[in-house]
């Protein structure tokens, strides 16, 4: 390891130190305090403005026109107050990150004076350009027009900095003729479609429910490194992730970082970042160390599918930010180290009433719980059904190295119910009476401590798709994804699924002529049941990562859409075109511009790893090498002339150079693969992806094999132990 990169610089050390006495943050008082939230809306706005806030918030119902006025207005002074001087249209457009166009608060006046405004008009609507951000071909160069468009159900913030601050309002981005632009537009629809069907179901139910929402907690994986090493690294600053790099001696092996004691300075990183996030009124709830060195994770508490992807690129957001602050770099790469573990985005999911029932929760006795047991269903069938469009949802360039990898789900769709709650499925697929497995208490054999609850069944970590007490854990979803387009797809896929309960349901009610007692109960366990064996096939209680599993899937009928391209080509299909479409999700266009903007991230993301990979090999690795060898060759002449033995010089000289030799060959054949193939973005897609990764991956192995042989004062950059341990 070389001195010159262990040591942290002077400037860093002393940044660390004073950085360690922040003033912690006082959670109930700070918590929300950069929002525009309810309360300060019920404490600020006349009665009849809150309600209609609140309403739009609560209900999705419509703001009037005037009472928009009266917001913004309001707004604008709370934002000024707290020393902003512009406000931002803030929205997600497809690049997966976030955008928007700072305008000043500030009016000129007709007498030299200025005044502070923001109209009811520039609170609901911004145009920025429409043409300058991926569209998938719904827009031309030279059709710039675009709006941004308000969204009540989320709350504006403050986003500060040393010299002031500003005003975000998280809005919806869409062209001149309505066409989505960005994430929360089908987002904010797909809430609306599975609202509609879930409170149809329940009202045969005879449950009178105003709105239905679903509900997730995203738990963030990441890597902090130091920022020197980072800064040394082109792989990283380029692409997120190291392109060469030999494994360390030790990497994770010892399994003793999982939730170890967190490093001091990684530590004062992580407080001044929720102390950021709870200004937010982001409710981040745990921390940890996770499995790899240097990785970690925080996770909130459930909030509404559409709030909750805006935290989630806020976290990120922070996440990075404040990091630079402590001399370190966060890395949300889904595989920023091979050999180790990557980093996920498990997004646990939910779907509960305006009134607080979580409709997945199964209670006391879940064979008893009808409308738990047809939710459940319901989101089982809706995964099997669409199984192709949940797998594309995830896919990356970035994600294909981490999906199947031995610390995430494979790209086979499954899910798991645990032992109690696939019980109950078998039981209605064989036509068994229902009954449910009891908590037994945990006895651990010591006196003073007390009995423990049990739970009903253990968790599947290697399970892509699980259910884990109330809820359902989406694993596939990568840790620099934006979690709206996964959300979208659930909430959609879902949605159909309700929809069909319903219509089944009020039929079989209207021909069994009760919907009451015990017939009732008939006909929902006949549907549940119905629901069961159709889906039973998607059912895994197993180790996901086996490769017994990916023969018994094929048995199946499972789909294994291992890479992007392979899921980027069913994306759409006409079953998907038609699901969309008729629940106002996306259209047949839109839908077709996601799929096009996803295949060309993923081949310029190639290009990019491709032409990095390539200099660095020759910029970097090459000098390096050649260099050593020089010095082997000058001993190995100098011995001679003295006439001493240097077998052993020479035997490494051999080696350095037909590790050389192998170099220059796979940076060729790297050279050769980039060139441009087809302007068919399929066609190119693939191309790379047989091609180039494989190219890539002859550079990686020749370059790892010289780190084994120069020597560390010659190699120019960081190792893997460097980045992973110094922190």
């Amino acid at each position: 390891m070389s001195d010159h990169l262990f040591n942290l610089s002077a400037a860093t050390k002393a940044r660390t130190h004073d950085l360690m006495a922040i003033e912690p943050p006082h959670l109930e008082d700070d918590f929300a305090q950069n929002t525009f939230s309810l309360e300060e809306m019920r404490k600020r706005l006349p009665k009849d403005v809150f309600v209609g806030m609140r309403n739009s918030i609560e209900l999705s119902a419509p703001l009037a026109s005037k009472h928009a006025e009266i917001v913004a207005l309001t707004m604008k002074e709370w934002a000024i107050e707290r020393g902003a001087t512009h406000f931002v249209h803030w929205f997600q457009p497809l690049t997966g990150g976030t955008a928007g166009k700072h305008d000043s608060f500030i009016n000129p006046s007709s007498v030299g004076k200025a005044v502070t405004a923001l109209r009811g008009a520039d609170l609901i609507r911004g145009e920025p350009d429409a043409s300058s951000f991926p569209n998938g071909g719904l827009r031309g160069t030279h059709e710039a027009r675009g709006y941004t468009v308000w969204d009540p159900s989320s709350p504006a913030f403050l986003v500060e900095n040393v010299n002031g601050c500003y005003l975000a309002i998280p809005t919806c981005f869409v062209s001149w003729k309505g066409d989505a632009l960005d994430h929360k537009t089908p987002l904010l629809r797909s809430i609306d479609a599975l609202d509609r069907h879930a409170r149809r179901v329940l009202a045969l139910f005879g449950e009178d429910v105003t709105r239905v929402q679903t509900t997730c907690g995203p738990e963030q994986e990441y890597y902090f490194i130091d920022e020197e090493y980072y800064y040394r690294r082109p792989d990283l600053v380029n692409c997120g992730r190291t392109l060469i790099g030999a494994a360390p001696p030790k990497g994770q092996q010892l399994d003793d970082h999982y939730f170890g004691e967190i490093p001091a300075r990684i530590l004062a990183c992580m407080l001044e970042v929720e102390k950021e996030l709870y200004k937010l009124g982001i409710p981040v709830k745990t921390r940890h160390n996770e499995v790899a060195p240097s990785q970690y994770e925080v996770a909130p508490v459930f909030e509404t599918s559409g709030i909750a992807a805006d935290h989630q690129q806020l976290m990120m957001i922070t996440l990075k930010s404040v990091a630079r602050k402590h001399g370190l770099v966060c890395l949300l790469h889904e595989k920023p180290f091979a050999g180790i573990n990557g980093s996920g985005k498990h997004v646990n999911w939910s779907i509960g009433t305006n009134s607080g029932r979580n409709l997945l929760d199964p209670g006391d006795k879940p064979h008893e719980n009808l409308i738990f047991l047809v939710f459940c269903a319901a989101v089982v069938r809706a995964v099997y059904r669409h199984q192709d469009l949940l797998r594309s949802a995830v896919a990356s360039a970035a994600n294909d190295h981490r999906l199947g990898a031995n610390e995430a789900p494979p790209a086979i769709l499954s899910v798991f119910l645990g032992k109690a709650l696939k019980g109950i499925f078998d039981q209605l697929i064989n036509g068994d009476p229902l009954s449910s497995a009891k908590a037994l208490d945990l006895f651990l054999g010591v006196t003073m401590l007390s009995l423990v609850p049990s739970h009903t069944g253990d968790r599947n970590r290697t399970s892509p798709f699980a259910f884990t007490g109330n809820k359902f854990e989406f694993r596939s979803v990568g840790s620099s994804q934006s979690i709206a387009f996964p959300n979208v797809v659930l909430n959609l896929a879902v949605a159909e699924s309700l929809d069909y309960v319903a219509n089944k349901l009020r039929d079989a009610l209207k021909r069994a002529g009760d919907g009451n007692g015990a017939q009732f109960r008939t006909v929902v366990l006949d549907l549940i049941a119905d629901m069961a064996r159709e889906s039973e096939a998607i059912l895994f209680e197993g180790d996901n990562y086996a490769t017994a599993w990916h023969e018994e899937a094929e048995r199946r009928g499972l789909l294994n859409l291992r890479t992007t391209v392979d899921a980027l080509t069913v994306m759409t299909s006409r079953k998907n075109v038609d699901l969309f479409d008729r629940y106002g999700v996306l259209s047949e266009e839109e839908l077709h511009s996601r799929q096009e903007v996803a295949l060309e991230q993923y081949e310029i993301a190639l290009d990019i790893e491709g032409r990095t990979a390539e200099s660095m090999a020759r910029t970097r690795v090459l000098p390096a090498a050649a260099g050593y060898l020089h010095e082997l060759l000058q001993t190995v002449l100098n011995a001679s002339q003295a006439n001493v033995e240097a077998d052993g010089v020479h035997a490494t000289a051999e080696e350095l150079s037909k590790g050389i030799t192998a170099l220059r060959a796979a940076i060729e054949e790297l050279k050769a693969a980039l060139g441009h193939g087809s302007d068919d973005l399929f066609a190119e897609a693939t191309r790379k992806r047989d091609e180039v990764i494989p190219a890539m991956n002859k550079v990686r192995e020749a370059c790892d094999h010289l780190e084994g042989l120069v020597p560390a004062d010659r190699w120019t950059l960081p190792t893997y132990t460097e980045m992973l341990f110094v922190n």
